[in-house]
């Protein structure tokens, strides 16, 4: 028979290693900090003049707290939006046809944007499986419009710090896997069907050399000229 103080040094090391394993096996699984999440993408106002330009897919890459998204439609119109929660910036880019525009902007440059989206959240009971992920369910209420309420969901089950930097989701402490965004006044809902592990290429956070950048009033001019 073990002795006991060799009986209880078993026990610990069959837990810790036991742990160990499920620790290992749960990183290989959910918790990536690198890798891919593609959502299912729709229009609310479907009347909006920008309504026929919307995408019904957008991709998000991430890495190292970085965000890079990418939403196109029959590839004439390419939407592209870089968070950066490290210098508190966020890139706007657009490609039509042969034109294309960037705008930067700065951490009032953001804040004056959610303002006109202010959001605040109810907390449910109630859960959610989305592309694999466990998610807990929110209900948005519109500060400006309280009577306009939608459904959000988010998941803990991602290794990534400030996820919602630049977002209405900020005060969220996970990933939302289906939320609603307003981007020069076209408001779409989001939903994940998808997450890929993956390296991502740093330079999809960088503007390319091709791109011009202007201003954010410039940029809204651009925007008021194709409506």
């Amino acid at each position: 028979m073990l002795k006991k103080e060799n009986s209880f040094l078993f026990i610990a090391l069959l837990v810790f290693f036991s742990s160990l394993f499920n620790s290992c096996n749960k990183n290989d699984k959910k918790y990536i900090s690198e890798g891919v999440i593609v959502f299912d993408a729709k229009v609310i106002n479907t009347e909006h003049e920008l309504a026929g330009l919307a995408p019904s897919e957008m991709t998000t890459y991430f890495k190292n707290d970085h965000f890079f998204s990418e939403m196109s439609t029959m590839g004439i119109f390419i939407s592209k939006f870089i968070t950066n929660p490290h210098n508190k910036t966020f890139i706007s880019m657009v490609k039509i046809f042969d034109v294309k525009n960037a705008c930067i902007e700065n951490e009032n440059d953001i804040k004056s944007e959610l303002d006109s989206f202010q959001l605040e959240f109810k907390e449910t009971n109630d859960t959610k499986l989305i592309a694999g992920y466990n998610c807990k369910k929110l209900i948005a209420v519109k500060k400006n419009n309280p009577k306009d309420k939608f459904d959000v969901f988010y998941t803990d089950e991602f290794n990534i710090e400030k996820p919602n930097f630049s977002t209405p989701y900020e005060q969220i402490k996970g990933v939302v896997m289906q939320f609603r965004l307003k981007k020069f006044n076209l408001e779409m809902e989001f939903t994940a069907n998808e997450v890929k592990q993956e390296k991502v290429d740093d330079q999809l956070f960088e503007i390319p050399k091709d791109y011009k950048v202007i201003s954010k009033k410039e940029m809204n001019d651009f925007f008021k000229s194709i409506q």
